[in-house]
């Protein structure tokens, strides 16, 4: 199934090429796009250190060693576990005791029946795997200089080169997805310089490796689980190929290939019956007879097919010349550093080509990258805000089919969460709780104080109105309608009556993770309400499904409102009982002002400036993800200023000087929570895009948040709600200029401060505009 799936995305991959370039080009800058580079002057030592190359499925981690080189490599379908229910029967004959429990203020007693008869059997999920790990070893290599480290983010190729007395020896690693493999090519300036001894490995206790000719296989089998896995390497070299003590040794070369291709038995969350050791030859075979040269050329040209829709820059003072490790620490110390910001955004842009293709699965906690059989919190997909902050940005950078796999995800949580809604809830539709692993476990997990959310399957639906928002594809909307409307069916039937105050409320749930388990969340009403809103402008959109959102009005109309507490804050909960000195690193019930927009400055003014109390209240440390969160909510607030604040707290480093690590960035960029959580990521680059460009209220607001230390730069390839796609240039903190390519032919109105223009527009044609926003021949 996925190779048919792959070879469909690449033909499909290369059609689109010449169509998405062209489109890029109606609102390229006149300035090249700039070379975006994370570089070092010495090889990793830790793996926050080494750098990440993937496409969409399998992933790696090149340390950049001297002696030795080492990367780690990952697939994306190798877990622990095996197909399971994890709904827990006759859960729902306890659901309205649980209920009645709360209303009368026995929180305590209620959590304590909700875990032992509501929760997920069993009760946690299981852990996404490491695969294995390639080793080079070099002789004589011990003495070297001019050693240089980087991962370029124009090309998707990470490269390392130094010299030994008068050679030069390079290296360079990409992950293509055409050929889905990982190609590495080394070579010397010298003939007969290259000799080394290649060969693979894995921390698996249930592996095996063995060795024929220029190939070497390595086979993996996951502990408590059903998944198995199978790896091979192939070398192609000038220099001669033999076999000692199961390395290979390669002797009196000038260059080298090696391709890697890896794959599993998981099909789907049903099926484990794939033929890995089918998979792995077929595909190197593909590759066998074709240079380096040839294979980086097709992996530059598909991924700048994605990444070359976008650019954006900040100018450079000069410190980008530097290693990025130190432009981290610099940054803590002196936060003036203006391409380290827009090469955060290009970083993570990279990231979601790298761990999100269309007939991938989507990014967990970690993205497609792990090197423990024990990760953090199990490198789950974790939806109380972690999961979809990897999609936040990916409509705006111009990422979107990279949405895709997301899609995927809900559909097949649309079928294991309806056994969830059905057994737990007595409820028809879908639902799923905070964690989800490959096996789509939607009941509630870990323990009931945090793990009984009602948010999830409402939140993940927006993904899909926010994608149908930015693109106005009616297709898609009409294809993905029934998961909407499948999970507003589940809160209609979900909701009830409150008998202290009359609301329909969501009970029991949770306000992540703060709070324990509760009646009537803010939270999840803003959730609900958002939901059932866009369910009913998708029906009247697709003009079908009137009956039965016809009921949905009359119920958002009886949903506990937000409320205002004695602190001015906006409250969490149903009771005004928010602690100002809670610091606590989630702000969940602010969802409706970022990623939601029911509380805003046009239509709730107050309960904008409650929200804001609240986030005041909550203060402006946290993790590296909840920094993230932060830069977007202070954005939304229109303070450029704080949020770079922030900003400049999550391009810290994480390592501090006392030994202790915080949130911010390790030296590889990636998010410290800590440990790693690839979610800060791309939270934090859409937090710097909502500094420049809002279009949440079916307005596009240009620089509606811009700190006075971006005070000039460029962006193109942006998009907006509406189908349009923008270029724009500012200096000294003014705007100057702004094209917009309409997409779809919706009617525009563009705003910047006190000024605003409103016009029709065609599609497929660029309108362009000077910084009052007059239109320009």
């Amino acid at each position: 199934m996925k190779k048919h799936i792959i070879h469909t995305i690449k033909k499909l991959s290369i059609i689109a090429l010449a169509i998405t370039i062209s489109s890029c080009n109606n609102v390229k800058s006149d300035q090249q796009k700039e070379t975006f580079k994370l570089q070092y002057d010495e090889p990793a030592e830790k793996w926050t250190e080494a750098l990440p190359v993937g496409n969409g499925s399998l992933g790696g981690m090149i340390y950049g060693g001297v002696s030795q080189e080492h990367i780690q490599f990952n697939e994306e379908t190798l877990w622990r576990g095996q197909p399971h229910d994890y709904s827990h029967e006759g859960a729902g004959e306890y659901l309205g005791e649980i209920r009645n429990l709360l209303a009368t203020g026995k929180q305590l007693e209620a959590q304590k029946l909700a875990q032992e008869h509501f929760m997920s059997d069993p009760i946690k999920q299981i852990h996404y795997q490491p695969f294995g790990d390639i080793y080079f070893d070099f002789k004589n290599h011990e003495n070297y200089k001019n050693y240089k480290r980087e991962l370029n983010l124009n090309n998707a190729v990470s490269s390392v080169s130094y010299t030994v007395e008068d050679v030069e020896y390079k290296r360079e690693v990409l992950s293509s997805f055409l050929d889905q493999i990982i190609a590495i090519n080394v070579s010397a300036s010298k003939e007969k310089a290259l000799n080394f001894d290649l060969w693979l490995d894995a921390i698996h206790e249930d592996k095996s490796v063995v060795t024929s000719n220029n190939t070497q296989t390595l086979v993996v089998k996951v502990k408590d689980g059903v998944l198995w896995g199978v790896s091979t390497l192939k070398i192609k070299t000038d220099g001669t190929v033999t076999t000692t003590d199961g390395k290979l040794q390669i002797t009196d070369a000038s260059n080298a290939t090696v391709y890697l291709s890896a794959a599993t038995n998981y099909v789907d969350f049903n099926d484990v019956t794939g033929t890995p050791e089918k998979i792995v030859p077929e595909t190197l075979v593909n590759v066998q007879d074709q240079s380096f040269e040839f294979v980086k050329e097709r992996h530059i040209s598909d991924y700048q097919s994605l990444y070359n829709r976008f650019q954006i820059s900040f100018g450079d003072n000069g410190k980008s010349k530097n290693a990025t490790d130190k432009r981290i620490a610099d940054f803590s110390e002196t936060p003036n550093d203006p391409q380290l910001v827009a090469l955060y955004v290009e970083y993570a842009r990279y990231l979601t080509i790298a761990s999100s293709r269309p007939g991938t699965k989507p990014a967990t906690l970690q993205g497609i990258w792990n090197d423990k059989l024990t990760p953090p919190w199990f490198s789950s997909y974790t939806t109380n805000i972690n999961l979809e902050m990897n999609y936040w940005p990916v409509e705006m950078y111009n990422l979107s089919e990279c949405h895709e796999p997301l899609f995927d995800l809900i559909e097949d949580l649309s079928i294991t969460g309806a056994k969830v809604a059905k057994t737990h809830y007595n409820a028809d539709g879908w639902i799923v709780h905070h964690n989800v692993d490959i096996w789509r476990g939607a009941a509630p997990v870990n323990a009931s104080h945090h793990g009984i959310w009602l948010g999830g399957a409402a939140w993940l639906s927006s993904h899909i109105w926010e994608h149908y928002l930015f693109t106005q594809d009616k297709e898609f909307l009409k294809k993905r309608y029934p998961l909407l409307r499948n999970a507003a069916l589940f809160y209609s039937q979900f909701l009830y009556e409150d008998p202290n105050t009359g609301y329909l409320i969501s009970s029991p749930s949770n306000s992540p993770e703060i709070g324990g388990l509760v009646a009537g969340p803010t939270m999840d009403h803003q959730l609900i309400r958002a939901l059932f809103k866009t369910t009913i402008e998708a029906s009247k959109i697709l003009d079908q499904d009137a009956e039965f959102t016809s009921t949905l009005q009359p119920m958002i109309n009886k949903i506990a409102p937000n409320q205002i507490g004695k602190h001015g804050q906006l409250q969490e909960w149903m009771e005004d009982k928010d602690n100002p000195e809670n610091h606590h690193r989630h702000v969940s019930h602010l969802w409706a002002v970022h990623p939601g927009n029911e509380i805003n400055f046009d239509e709730t003014p107050d309960l904008m400036q409650a929200a804001k109390q609240s986030l005041e209240y909550r203060g402006d440390n946290g993790t590296g993800w909840s920094l993230a969160w932060k830069i977007n909510f202070w954005s939304r607030f229109k303070d450029g200023d704080h949020a770079y604040k922030l900003l400049h707290k999550l391009l810290s480093p994480a390592e501090r000087p006392n030994g202790k690590v915080g949130g911010g960035s390790y030296p590889n960029l990636f998010d410290a929570h800590p440990p790693f959580q690839i979610d800060g990521n791309f939270g934090g680059a859409s937090g710097i895009l909502e500094m420049l460009l809002q279009s949440q209220l079916n307005y596009i607001e240009l620089l509606p948040a811009l700190p006075s230390t971006l005070s000039e730069g460029h962006v193109s390839g942006i998009l907006a709600r509406g189908g349009f796609e923008l270029a724009f240039s500012w200096e000294a903190g003014t705007l100057k200029n702004v094209s917009v390519l309409s997409k779809s032919g919706m009617p525009c109105v563009l705003k910047y401060g006190d000024k605003s223009i409103e016009f029709e527009t065609e599609a497929g044609k660029t309108y362009n505009f000077d910084g009052l926003l007059n239109k320009k021949s």
